[in-house]
């Protein structure tokens, strides 16, 4: 080989490295979840929409006049905005979220939900993240009593005879083996954990989502809305997949549930990848191609990717990816109003199709701005 010949292969080789090198950042920056265009970064994305959700008066599923309760929709964009809050040091935002809480110590109390629904327990997770932030200690007794209250034997009106069962086996007796469950029942749970230290409450959790798991998840990751509709409704899987993620995140490694646990979160993730638009999105019914683009799920998915990645669970090439793809595409869908557009409205199981594609979607609607603020949260972690 003469010295020509050895210099072109050099400079080939050069060459080749240069551009795989520029391949690997360019694939960096289509993963990366720190650096981000104008005007669509986490923090100005989320101050924009728990702004909005200070302003917005008490919610009663977007029907005219307040709620009797603060409504499940509430409690979670509540608390993504404290967290949001949290995260981005802003300090009079706590003030101002902290003192939309008071009157329900005093003329509001009437409207504090009973804890004894899922759906009205998981109000406790909000007075849990004020003593978290604030040291309060009322807000901690509220909190925790929420949180008690749904590991006591079974009382009231909502009592059913299965409540006996699944109390007598360790489980909470508001159990329904509802996917939306999943998300209830840890969040209260894993915050009382975060606010106490005290593993009986993440304990709980784990036993809780494990049974669901085991009950509920299809050989294909995801979760039909019930046994009885196969169908893989966007938001019904999106609220076993913020549940897993949270509770992944606060649950101690040596617990017994752990690794049964990140099993049906990453088995739930691979399985979201396939079903991800070009433009970030997830639609209505996960796995069809007619379905419309749908905000909520697509921001849960979103969120529980971004959770993993900046918790080594998942790959950061690929999922960060996803999520990166994920976020931008679901914030061109907010308006000038700082409203999230294409949001389902409150969705009941049945067996047809049809049902869940001519589901209203809702414009501004707290199903669709809580998970925004949850991702915001965690893209700032």
């Amino acid at each position: 080989m003469n010295k020509n010949q050895i210099l072109s292969i050099a400079a080939f080789i050069s060459c080749f490295m240069i551009v795989g090198q520029r391949n690997v950042e360019a694939q960096s920056k289509e993963a990366n979840l720190k650096n981000w265009p104008k005007g669509t970064s986490p923090k100005e994305i989320g101050t924009r929409v728990a702004n909005h959700f200070i302003v917005t008066p008490h919610t009663n599923f977007n029907r005219p006049g307040p709620p009797k309760v603060i409504t499940y929709p509430e409690t979670c964009a509540w608390f993504g905005a404290l967290t949001f809050a949290k995260q981005s040091g802003n300090k009079e935002m706590v003030k101002k979220l902290a003192d939309r809480f008071e009157p329900l110590f005093g003329e509001e109390a009437k409207m504090l939900p009973v804890p004894d629904h899922v759906d009205y327990t998981v109000f406790g997770s909000v007075p849990l993240e004020l003593f978290i932030q604030t040291k309060d200690k009322k807000y901690l007794d509220l909190g925790l009593s929420i949180a008690d209250k749904q590991w006591a034997p079974p009382e009231g009106p909502r009592v059913k005879p299965e409540s006996h069962e699944f109390y007598n086996q360790g489980y909470t007796w508001q159990t329904r083996l509802w996917i939306d469950d999943m998300y209830m029942i840890t969040a209260v749970q894993a915050q009382a954990y975060r606010a106490t230290g005290d593993v009986k409450y993440i304990d709980r959790a784990a036993k809780e989502m494990v049974f669901y798991l085991d009950k509920l998840q299809e050989p294909n990751g995801l979760f039909y809305h019930a046994p009885d509709v196969p169908f893989f409704w966007g938001r019904g899987d999106g609220w076993m997949a913020v549940g897993m993620a949270e509770l992944l995140r606060s649950i101690p490694k040596n617990n017994p549930n752990y690794e049964r646990i990140m099993k049906g979160y990453k088995n739930m993730m691979a399985s979201l990848l396939k079903y991800q638009a070009d433009n970030g999105m997830w639609r209505q019914l996960i796995d069809d191609p007619e379905a419309w683009e749908e905000t909520s799920s697509t921001a849960m998915f979103t969120f529980a990717m971004i959770t993993g990645v900046k918790n080594g669970w998942l790959d950061k090439e690929v999922y960060g990816k996803a999520a990166r793809k994920g976020w931008l595409g679901l914030i061109t869908y907010i308006n000038e109003n700082d409203e999230v557009r294409e949001v389902c409205e409150g969705t009941n199981k049945k067996n047809d199709r049809q049902y869940y594609l001519d589901r209203k979607r809702n414009i501004g609607d707290l199903h669709g701005q809580a998970p925004i603020l949850w991702c915001a949260t965690a893209l700032l972690r």
